[in-house]
């Protein structure tokens, strides 16, 4: 149940939907409860003040229709912005960096205040009578009640949120064009993998996974899809009251049908419903969500680095970008136990036993997956090599400095295929360098 939260969470924080939704709400809530306090009398005080000059039924029935009409007008232009820039970076730097885009709090908070402001002047518009019109038909015959009514309060509280959203519209003018950048965009997607890496292994010190092999039945799921979300703390509830161990066969990310086992469980009795308990622990989807999938953010930023070295790009300065960031989480995934603590137990303890994402499937998957693009580039080739001795550095156990030096290896031979000429030579100087580096 925490996993399907966690995922409609993150569906529904990825819409354009919800923050309009609420917000257009709270506005209504307010201009109904301000245009009840104006109504009850607490609020004449305000045609007393001095500095306030009050509005008369005419102007403040204008000035709430140039707001609500202003501010319509407004949301649909942002939400115009909005999908041409969205459409506009999926097709650039890839599809995946869609969810990117849609989760940007900037775009979704935006559009909402102008949506909020429309709704919060329109319901105020309604309540606004000139001394010509009579009373309300439910408070008719009420002397108390004047035949004119101007909701001072409420205007001058429209009038705020005008300035409001217009100190939005700024803040998104500015905004949009930032979010783009590409070295914003990698920024980004680095800075998350990176907090994802801490949060999933939080132990800086260089353990390997465990790989323990389970002999049991396989369990399937009733479904295709990716897998989106893996409750293990459920897996790890079931697993200790059916008195088993269950070993998953698939990651977060991965793409399963009814045919694949995503795991196997050992039991000694299980309750006929144990599979099925089991699958419900798995959430499935149409498209990957960097929730869960640390893989995922390193596939943007290789999908980035593959896009800018293309022939029909060749921007080898955005791949340098993006193989930065690639560096910095090869170093931290380096020196870290990548054994992954699943509900909060420890890895020896836990009776559910993951897919072991050691360092070389890390390392495989980022710098293994650009290797033959980043080859083909000189810059990009003796930039990476670079990357990779600083990342050899913070690393102090042996086996994944081995590693690190091998796929530098791998880089020189693959430029060795790509590259001639004066290239060459300075990406062997610089892998001799390398080499000394990590050697020393």
């Amino acid at each position: 149940m925490t996993a399907i939260l966690r995922l409609l969470w993150s569906k529904i924080s990825a819409s354009y939907w919800f923050y309009p939704a609420l917000f257009s709400i709270v506005a209504l809530l307010l201009a109904l409860g301000l245009v009840n306090l104006d109504r009850s009398g607490a609020t004449a005080w305000l045609s007393e003040a001095k500095v306030i000059v009050p509005a008369r039924p005419q102007g403040a029935s204008n000035m709430l229709t140039v707001i609500a009409g202003s501010m319509i007008g407004v949301a649909s232009t942002v939400f115009s912005i909005t999908i041409a820039a969205v459409a506009y970076a999926s097709g650039t730097y890839g599809p995946r960096l869609l969810t990117n885009f849609m989760q940007d709090k900037g775009n979704q908070l935006s559009l909402a205040t102008f949506i909020a402001t429309f709704v919060y002047a329109l319901t105020v518009l309604r309540t606004i009578r000139g001394s010509d019109e009579g009373p309300v038909i439910a408070l008719q015959g009420d002397p108390s009640v004047p035949s004119g009514f101007v909701p001072q309060l409420s205007l001058l509280v429209a009038y705020a949120l005008m300035a409001i959203s217009i100190g939005v519209l700024v803040y998104f003018l500015n905004h949009i064009p930032s979010s783009i950048r590409i070295n914003h965009v990698l920024e980004g997607i680095g800075r998350r993998l990176l907090r994802d890496i801490e949060r999933t292994f939080p132990e800086e010190t260089a353990r390997q996974p465990i790989s323990k092999e389970v002999d049991g039945n396989p369990i399937f799921v009733d479904g295709t899809g990716y897998v989106q979300m893996i409750d293990f703390s459920g897996l790890s509830e079931i697993a200790r009251k059916a008195d088993a161990t269950i070993a998953l066969a698939v990651r977060t990310g991965d793409f399963v049908h009814r045919h694949t086992p995503i795991a196997n469980a050992c039991m000694e009795d299980g309750s006929e419903d144990f599979p099925a308990q089991i699958a419900e622990c798995f959430t499935l989807g149409a498209t990957r969500t960097p929730d869960q999938d640390i893989q995922f953010l390193i596939d943007e930023l290789v999908e980035i680095a593959l896009r800018a070295l293309s022939p029909g790009i060749n921007d080898p300065f955005t791949a340098i970008t993006a193989v930065h960031w690639l560096g910095a989480a090869t170093s931290e995934l380096g020196r870290r136990d990548l054994r992954m603590r699943l509900a909060d137990e420890s890895p020896s303890d836990c009776p559910v036993i993951p897919v072991p994402s050691d360092f070389p499937h890390f390392l495989a998957r980022g710098f293994g997956a650009a290797r033959s693009a980043i080859a083909s580039s000189p810059i990009a080739s003796l930039v990476t090599l670079d990357s990779l001795r600083d990342a050899a550095r913070a690393v102090t156990d042996g086996n994944r400095r081995s590693l690190l030096r091998a796929e530098g290896d791998l880089l020189m031979a693959q430029a060795e295929l790509a590259l001639g000429g004066p290239d060459l030579e300075k990406v062997r100087q610089r892998h001799a360098e390398f080499h000394a580096a990590l050697l020393g």
